[in-house]
């Protein structure tokens, strides 16, 4: 997978997890967030990957 690829995944899982948790995202600049809404889309996206990486193994 190139390197393109992989941001391309990765702004994808964060945007669905920004929508599963209620943040809104905006392309870009997004340093008005609070450092709880940031953190809940981290967990969120490490949550999804954990769940992907797991399908994938079996």
């Amino acid at each position: 997978m190139s390197n393109k690829q992989s941001k391309a995944n990765l702004n994808n899982i964060k945007m669905q997890a920004a929508n599963e948790v209620g943040v809104t995202l905006n392309n870009g600049y997004n340093g008005d967030l609070t450092a709880r809404q940031a953190g809940s889309i981290g967990g969120m996206m490490v949550k999804k990957m954990i769940e992907s990486y797991e399908q994938n193994a079996k």
